[in-house]
């Protein structure tokens, strides 16, 4: 009995150490055939809406190709924004960052980076929060509102990314538009208060939102 133990024991181990190597030996084969490669890009369409409204949004990426039409990308900017409605008079300013990957489901045959992706992101934004009023609805003398201080709040969520890209003529850089639908996972609350605005997520008063960006990006 104990010998069919001990021998049930090694024959386990050397199953597991074959799994372990074959896992090895696929992920070695995915970098063995990546050759560096980055994009980098930057949201020119919100950084110029933000000199006609009170949202100020900078952002840029990173990309690189780590097989065929398969790309990972991370995200990263800085949001400065207010918002008063409905009573509400609060200012938010702070950083976010996305990671995530994209495929490409067109490419064009003569450049891979050329064509229609579609993929996702996980994002989280750590920003300061400033309730400057909160409106509250009195019994006896009618509705008035209140002020927080400022207090450094944070927030994640999930995002798609539906988007095209295209080189311009035969230079380094390329053209770069995508849709982002959102859905807020987790955030933070002041008080029990909902956050009226998140940095690159927007307006959270729903946990749904959407996003489009339009870039310029070079290849390096």
């Amino acid at each position: 009995m104990k010998t069919k133990r001990i021998s049930i024991f090694f024959f386990s181990l050397f199953f597991l150490s074959i799994f372990a190597q074959e896992k090895k030996e696929k992920q070695s084969s995915v970098w063995k055939n990546y050759h560096p490669n980055f994009m980098i890009g930057v949201d020119v369409l919100n950084v110029g809406i933000g000199f006609f409204s009170d949202r100020k949004l900078f952002e840029g990426y990173v990309s690189t190709e780590l097989k065929p039409k398969l790309h990972l990308v991370a995200d990263v900017g800085f949001e400065k924004n207010i918002y008063k409605k409905n009573g509400y008079d609060v200012s938010v300013n702070g950083s976010f960052l996305k990671v995530g990957s994209y495929y490409m489901l067109i490419a064009d045959p003569e450049n891979r980076f050329n064509g229609f992706y579609v993929g996702g992101k996980l994002a989280g934004s750590f920003y300061n929060q400033h309730f400057f009023a909160v409106p509250v609805r009195g019994i006896i003398i009618g509705d008035y509102s209140v002020s927080y201080p400022a207090s450094n709040q944070s927030a994640f969520w999930v995002e798609g990314v539906l988007g095209a890209r295209i080189q311009l003529f035969s230079s380094p850089f390329y053209i770069d538009a995508n849709f982002q639908p959102k859905y807020m996972v987790y955030t933070t609350k002041q008080d029990k208060i909902q956050p009226m605005i998140v940095p690159s997520f927007g307006e959270s008063a729903s946990a749904f939102g959407t996003g489009f960006s339009w870039s310029i990006a070079y290849k390096f």
